[in-house]
């Protein structure tokens, strides 16, 4: 898996280094005349290429089916299951080459500067513009993301919040006091001194979680901090630099490498799996992952103990007021080049069924990733989910009252795949022993020619 995940990234690069746009189709990169579907003969094929498996891609495919029913002899959206992230990300960047690519296609959030970069795609922006639609419907975080210069370029989809989960059963059988879980590295460290089997406590490993650059870049945004130079790339500027040997992210994986020397800790590895699987059989006490986990969490704790979730911890002290996490996920382009008129307005209409509260609260329940429309949370099937999901709502309420800012919007660099796997170099070199401040140190130097050749391929 690392890899197919490494020759993807080798893949990625080498294409932008080549050109992103190739000999595309000149133009075709302002939104249609609204009337073009009404006017149209036949019925408008819109190809959607997706990154949505098991029960999140059968969630999509039923709400793909009844847009297709409700619009019947007029637009018919056909979609694709592309693999994971990287793998629709290579695959889209070679469309592009071929002149290949599809009506619209799903891209992870942080391929979001190669996409603007691509001049591929028609803002999200300038449909709501023309049409007076009002996207300050979509959740302000979660839109903030998307958000690049004072632009909305995409429409989340699939959105999540990292959270601290842990085992409130194991917590009591510490003496651990389950409504007062911990909020900061320091406070996860006594907890599972507590916890530890090393130390006499009623669990194997008090922490464990997957050496996932997502995590550490979370740990920025809750400190109020810039991952990235250049406002995390949200001014418009190119992000040059990584803070990847920053005094908080060394600090960071120093704390981690001695919780693992004390026995109170694990190293899963990077898959995220392994760290979820550690959890769930009760190996581990304490965790941290995002939100798109708390159904499975729930399920595989059932009958065994009982889960308990909070807020994303801060490396030290408290949370700075107004500062809190910045989302994951992924979210839906609209091509243009290439495409005809008809197929950007049934895109625009799919995304816009897509973001409904209706289909939203569907997507939530089905898949446990966050209604991108808040309205969703006020319907009934919403409100009764949230009654036997109570945990769900820390997620609801973190994410509300984090202020949208360029340190809690993530850092949008076009290198930022190679970036986050560059943190993840650096944090397993720490974990099996190598110096904290050296490690981070040498993978900034490593990223940073990276980020140069990009840049320099991109203008």
């Amino acid at each position: 898996m690392i890899m197919k995940r490494r020759v993807a990234l080798a893949l990625i690069m080498g294409l932008v280094l080549t050109g992103c746009a190739g000999q595309r189709p000149e133009g075709n990169l302002d939104v249609p005349d609204p009337g073009v579907l009404d006017r149209a003969s036949g019925v408008t094929t819109v190809s959607f290429w997706h990154s949505m498996d098991a029960s999140n891609g059968v969630a999509l495919n039923k709400l793909v089916d009844q847009f297709n029913a409700e619009h019947q002899g007029r637009i018919a959206v056909k979609a694709t299951f592309q693999g994971a992230y990287d793998d629709a990300i290579t695959k889209y960047k070679a469309s592009v080459q071929s002149n290949t690519t599809p009506s619209m296609v799903q891209i992870y959030d942080i391929g979001t500067q190669f996409m603007i970069d691509s001049k591929q795609v028609v803002p999200i922006a300038d449909f709501a513009d023309r049409d007076g639609y009002d996207l300050g419907q979509i959740q302000k975080n979660i839109a903030g993301y998307y958000t690049v210069a004072g632009k909305q370029w995409s429409m989340p989809l699939n959105s999540s919040v990292p959270l601290l989960y842990f085992n409130k059963t194991a917590f009591r059988d510490a003496g651990l006091d389950p409504d007062h879980p911990p909020r900061n590295l320091a406070e996860i460290r006594a907890a599972a001194e507590k916890l530890s089997r090393s130390r006499g406590g009623p669990i194997q490993y008090g922490f464990g979680a997957a050496i996932y650059g997502w995590l550490l870049e979370q740990l920025t945004s809750t400190a109020d901090q810039l991952y990235c130079d250049a406002d995390n790339g949200r001014s418009g500027e190119r992000v040059r630099s990584v803070n990847l040997d920053s005094p908080l992210l060394i600090e960071t994986a120093t704390w981690w490498q001695q919780m693992i020397k004390d026995g109170l800790a694990v190293n899963t590895g990077r898959a995220t799996k392994d760290a979820q699987d550690a959890f769930k059989a009760g190996q581990t006490a304490m965790t941290l992952e995002s939100t798109g986990s708390l159904k499975s969490f729930l399920t595989a704790a059932e009958g065994k103990f009982e889960v308990g979730v909070a807020p994303y911890p801060v490396v030290s002290g408290t949370l700075p007021a107004g500062a809190g996490p910045s989302i994951g996920g992924a979210s839906l382009w609209i091509s243009g080049p290439g495409h005809t008129e008809e197929e950007k307005e049934a895109a625009w209409q799919f995304v816009q069924f897509l973001s409904t509260p209706e289909s939203q609260a569907f997507w939530h329940t089905n898949t446990g990733y966050f209604p991108v429309t808040p309205a969703a949370l006020k319907l009934p099937v919403e409100q009764e989910y949230l009654a036997k999901n109570p945990q769900f709502q820390v997620a609801i309420d973190s994410l509300n009252a984090t202020e949208v800012r360029p340190t809690s919007t993530g850092c949008v660099a076009g290198s930022m795949p190679q970036i986050r796997k560059a943190s993840e170099d650096g944090l397993e070199r720490v974990l099996i022993g190598q110096d904290p401040t050296e490690s981070m140190r040498k993978v900034k130097e490593n990223v940073a020619l990276t980020i140069a050749n990009y840049n320099d391929s991109t203008g």
